[in-house]
């Protein structure tokens, strides 16, 4: 799986979850790419990898979401 947003690092995707589980501000968002996108679960863990393709990715992150949002990432 992807977030939206395409972190570079997994340092700046904890900093991101870590600023909105303050504020509630700017959600982290996740999807699934390719065929298999659209039936991602709202609640739950799963991994995350990135950067986004075509760049290598550089990072792998096991997540936590509620309600579509990641709150957890370790």
């Amino acid at each position: 799986m992807y977030t939206h947003v395409n972190f570079p690092t997994k340092k700046s995707l904890k900093q991101a979850v870590a600023a909105f589980n303050e504020t509630g501000e700017n959600p982290v968002t996740f999807y699934q790419p390719g065929p298999f996108g659209g039936k991602e679960t709202q609640n739950g863990s799963f991994c995350v990898e990135g950067p986004h393709y075509p760049q290598p990715h550089r990072f792998y992150a096991s997540c936590r979401a509620k309600d579509g949002v990641i709150v957890k990432v370790s």
